[in-house]
C-alpha cells in the first residue's frame, strides 16, 4: 500500500508509524484508518518493535468531523465495525511489543489509539480528552473496555462524563499510561525504549501481552495454569538460553527475538 495519511520508516529493528495529517491535527478519516491497520500488520510481520506517534503539535484528535458530508450521513455502528475495530485489533494482536509516543493532544477516539499499544510515553505537554459526550456521544474504539481497567471504574466515568482534559502527569498518576517526559526530553526518551525492546527477546515479550490480557478475565488457577504453559514455550527458546548464558558470564544478553 502506498501509504497518503501516515508514514512507515524502520530504523534497525524498530518500526516507526507516524500519523501525518498535521493540519488536522492527525484526524482519523477512512483513509487513514485503513493505513494504520495495513502499516501495523506489516510492522508487526517486520520488526520487533513499533512505535506510532504524531506529525506536528498533536497525536490524534480522532474522527474527523471536518468533513460533514460524510458526517451527513455516517452509519457510527457500520464505521465502527468495520473500520476501527480492525485498525484496533491490529494494534492489540500486534506479536511485537507496540508504544505509542504520544506528542501532544490524544483526544477522543485518539486517546483510545494511544491507549491501544502496550506502552504510551507522553511529553510533558500532551494530553488525553474523552471528548464524546461533548457532540452527544459515548467514548468508543475501546475506550469503555480500557479506562475502567486502568483507571478504575470512578475515574473512567468522570472521564467519560465531564469531558475534561487529563493531563499527561495526570495520565502517569492514575497508572493510565507508562510515564511523562520532559517535552526536551521525549524524542530522545521514545527511541531509548524502543531501541531496548527491538534487542530484546521478542518472543517473551509477545507472551508477557498475551499473560497480561488474559489475567483480566481469568480465575487465578487459570492464569496460573497459562503462566505455565507460556513459561514452559519461552523456557525453549534460543533467548532463554542466551539470557542464562549471558547472566552466568556477567555481560549483557544478545537476543535474537526467538
Amino acid at each position: 500500500m502506498d501509504y497518503t495519511t501516515i508514514t512507515l520508516e524502520y530504523v534497525g529493528n524498530m518500526a516507526i508509524l507516524v500519523l501525518n495529517r498535521p493540519e488536522k491535527y492527525n484526524a482519523l478519516n477512512v483513509q487513514m484508518r485503513a493505513e494504520i491497520h495495513h502499516a501495523m500488520i506489516e510492522a508487526g510481520n517486520s520488526s520487533r518493535v513499533v512505535v506510532m506517534t504524531g506529525a506536528g503539535n498533536a497525536f490524534c484528535s480522532g474522527q474527523d468531523l471536518g468533513d460533514r458530508s460524510r458526517i451527513k450521513d455516517l452509519n457510527l455502528e457500520q464505521t465502527l465495525r468495520d473500520e476501527y475495530v480492525p485498525m484496533l485489533r491490529a494494534i492489540y494482536d500486534c506479536p511485537v511489543p507496540t508504544i505509542a509516543a504520544v506528542n501532544g493532544a490524544a483526544a477522543g477516539a485518539g486517546a483510545n489509539l494511544a491507549l491501544a499499544a502496550d506502552v504510551v510515553i507522553a511529553s510533558e505537554d500532551a494530553y488525553f480528552l474523552q471528548a464524546f459526550t461533548r457532540i452527544g456521544l459515548i467514548p468508543d474504539a475501546g475506550g469503555t473496555y480500557v479506562l475502567p481497567r486502568m483507571i478504575g471504574s470512578a475515574k473512567a466515568m468522570g472521564a467519560a462524563l465531564f469531558a475534561e482534559k487529563i493531563t499527561a502527569t495526570q495520565a502517569e498518576q492514575w497508572g493510565m499510561i507508562w510515564e511523562v517526559v520532559q517535552s526536551q526530553l521525549f524524542e530522545e526518551t521514545w527511541k531509548a525504549r524502543a531501541t531496548y525492546l527491538a534487542r530484546g527477546p521478542t518472543q517473551a515479550y509477545a507472551a508477557v501481552k498475551k499473560a497480561v490480557r488474559m489475567s483480566w478475565e481469568n480465575t487465578l488457577e487459570a492464569q496460573l495454569r497459562k503462566e505455565a504453559e507460556l513459561q514452559g514455550i519461552c523456557g525453549k527458546s534460543r533467548d532463554f538460553k542466551e539470557g542464562v548464558l549471558a547472566f552466568t558470564e556477567k555481560r549483557m544478553p544478545c537476543f535474537e527475538g526467538r
